[in-house]
């Protein structure tokens, strides 16, 4: 195998494995949890779990997808861009893998949830909030995983812009964090926060998969 061959295949697998996490974070957000967690209702929260308990349960199912592919990037942007900057690619890495074992963490609080379900409602709910909870903190190890993400793409000389929206949407994920539990009403500013994130992650993703160039190695 030629090393423009290897490189190409290197990019192609941790693209893929990239679009993998987006899809199943997409999923498992708009589709699934949307339809079963009401903040602030218990009675609610607990009567969309017993009538989607198949729904319920295939959620917990795609965010296990969701932490594979979480770690198994990490892996791959390390062996991608160690050649670039060892140090800095060992951070991604490392905040991807954290990343990935707080979410896997989180998952085992909404499955406990699904099974008390029939019991007792109140504590279904919190263990569905405690998933939430969960998710909200670990979203600063997925702002400091674009950070790195950002200063490699600077860096492997790939774009100057898409580097600058990775850092600024990695600092966008962590003030995002701040924000939503200092002032957890609101909202609004912490999606507009965390908005130049999914546009760093598919034009990333978008490279690696369409058209990379060979100057990363």
């Amino acid at each position: 195998m030629t090393t423009q061959t290897k490189f190409l295949t290197d990019t192609r697998i941790t693209g893929l494995l990239y679009l993998g996490l987006a899809i199943t974070g997409a999923a498992s957000f708009l589709a699934i949890k949307s339809n079963l967690y009401v903040e602030g209702n218990a009675a609610l929260t607990h009567s969309n779990i017993l009538q989607n308990i198949t729904l319920a349960r295939a959620g917990v199912a795609i965010e296990l997808l969701l932490v594979a592919f979480q770690s198994l990037a990490a892996l791959w942007f390390y062996k991608l861009f160690r050649k670039v900057d060892s140090f800095t690619s060992v951070m991604l890495m490392a905040f991807g893998l954290i990343n990935a074992i707080a979410i896997l963490i989180s998952s085992s609080a909404w499955l406990v949830a699904i099974n008390v379900t029939t019991g007792n409602e109140v504590l279904a709910y919190n263990f569905f909030n405690l998933h939430e909870s969960i998710w909200l903190v670990a979203s600063l190890f997925f702002g400091l995983w674009l950070i790195p993400m950002g200063l490699l793409a600077a860096r492997a000389k790939i774009s100057r812009v898409l580097a600058a929206i990775l850092i600024i949407g990695g600092i966008g994920y962590i003030l995002s964090a701040l924000v939503l539990v200092l002032f957890p009403e609101q909202k609004d500013l912490g999606e507009m926060l965390a908005l130049p994130a999914t546009v760093g992650e598919f034009w990333m993703i978008g490279y690696l998969l369409i058209k990379p160039r060979l100057n990363i190695e």
